[in-house]
């Protein structure tokens, strides 16, 4: 499952995922996604009585995933409020033993480690099990949202990569990422 989060409608986040998605389904796995700006949620409350459409869909992906790819923005150092409001709507079942890819897109210079290591720790909480490769990508590297470099994009191509060669080794299923 590709899990993508930015509120902008046109945004470098998205692009970098699309771009993850199309490697994915390279590779023959078959990929859910799940956009958190265009699937918008309700807040989390922690009720459990959430009977959203959205929230729905994002349960039942997580459910059928075997694996996850989760790519963020950076936010003031963190993931963005609206990702750590799809994953609390997801419990440890969802992530239980299963293998998490991620990256992050920057606004410039340094950033996007702080939202990785955020992430991580989030991830850990629901028991995923988070890869220890990651991808960070400088907004230099797009344009109209589109991620140009063929660096980036072979190290895109290398992760997903990994990422189904361990959830074909972890899963009972079959591939679908």
């Amino acid at each position: 499952m590709v899990i993508a989060r930015s509120p902008k409608k046109e945004s470098n986040t998205r692009g970098l995922s699309q771009v993850v998605s199309e490697q994915l389904r390279f590779l023959e796995a078959e990929v859910l996604y799940f956009d958190v700006g265009h699937h918008t949620l309700p807040l989390f409350s922690g009720d459990g009585e959430d009977k959203d459409l959205n929230v729905q869909l994002l349960r039942d992906y997580a459910y059928q995933a075997d694996g996850f790819f989760i790519c963020t923005p950076e936010y003031h150092n963190g993931i963005s409020g609206g990702l750590k409001n799809a994953l609390d709507f997801l419990n440890k079942d969802y992530f239980r033993e299963k293998p998490v890819m991620m990256a992050a897109v920057s606004g410039g210079g340094k950033g996007g480690i702080n939202a990785l290591n955020n992430l991580r720790i989030v991830v850990r909480g629901l028991l995923g099990m988070v890869l220890s490769e990651q991808y960070v990508a400088d907004q230099s590297l797009f344009q109209n949202n589109q991620l140009m470099s063929s660096e980036a994009i072979e190290r895109l191509k290398i992760l997903s990569r990994r990422l189904v060669d361990v959830t074909n080794a972890l899963s009972k299923r079959g591939n679908m990422v």
